[in-house]
């Protein structure tokens, strides 16, 4: 048996995960999704962290092998996990990959993901000024029903991580694979290669999606996160 706990992004809901964490049970395993302090100011790196040990100490007294799977901005906390207790493998899907002493507000500018981004909506046909539209840029394969409850729940995120450096030293010394959803309008597909290129010397995984796989195609992501590579 594999226990997986899955971070949630920015928000720190971990709703997100309800598709998947039943067709990861249903195959046999464990999914524990966690919700993040997003609505605390007073949390950054080390309380989301501090969450993320809690919930697996809480659960996983006979965990088996243990996977920490993340979305989006969940890609910071992932490897401060890893650097507390015992992982076997990181999984970063759609996420954020940080470098020391990077800050979650830095992480954008740095990594270009703003030109990417837009480069990604003149060749797709969409008007790259336009105003901000949360549902075309997140929610755009996501089912309406789901699409409409997610934008219903409550999504407070604090400014503190994104000011805060991401404290570890170095990327840790576990088994990493990264999933990338090939129509994600956030971070690119052909961003996210470059990125995890970059940083981790990894080539990611393609999956059929946009930025929440695990809302968008649930049965595809659990597939690919119960395989062991």
């Amino acid at each position: 048996m594999t226990t997986f706990v899955l971070i949630p992004g920015a928000g720190g809901d971990g709703w997100y995960w309800h598709r998947v964490v039943p067709l990861l049970r249903a195959c046999g395993h464990e999914a524990i999704a966690v919700d993040l302090p997003a609505g605390d100011g007073k949390a950054g790196w080390p309380e989301y962290t501090d969450h993320v040990v809690a919930a697996v100490d809480a659960a996983t007294a006979d965990a088996g092998d243990l996977v920490v799977a993340a979305l989006s901005m969940g890609g910071f906390v992932a490897p401060l996990v890893a650097a507390r207790r015992p992982v076997s493998r990181l999984v970063l899907v759609n996420a954020m990959i940080p470098v020391p002493g990077e800050t979650g507000g830095d992480w954008w500018g740095n990594t270009g993901q703003g030109p990417a981004r837009r480069e990604l909506d003149v060749a797709e046909g969409r008007d790259p000024d336009a105003p901000y539209d949360e549902r075309a840029m997140f929610f755009h394969d996501v089912p309406d029903d789901l699409a409409e409850e997610a934008m219903a729940r409550p999504a407070e995120q604090s400014d503190t991580p994104f000011a805060q450096p991401w404290p570890a030293p170095a990327w840790p010394g576990v088994p990493t694979r990264v999933f990338s959803g090939r129509d994600d309008r956030v971070f690119p597909v052909q961003f996210q290669t470059r990125v995890a290129r970059e940083r981790l010397g990894i080539t990611p995984q393609r999956l059929p999606g946009g930025h929440l796989l695990a809302l968008s195609h649930p049965a595809e992501l659990a597939a690919a996160l119960a395989d062991p590579g």
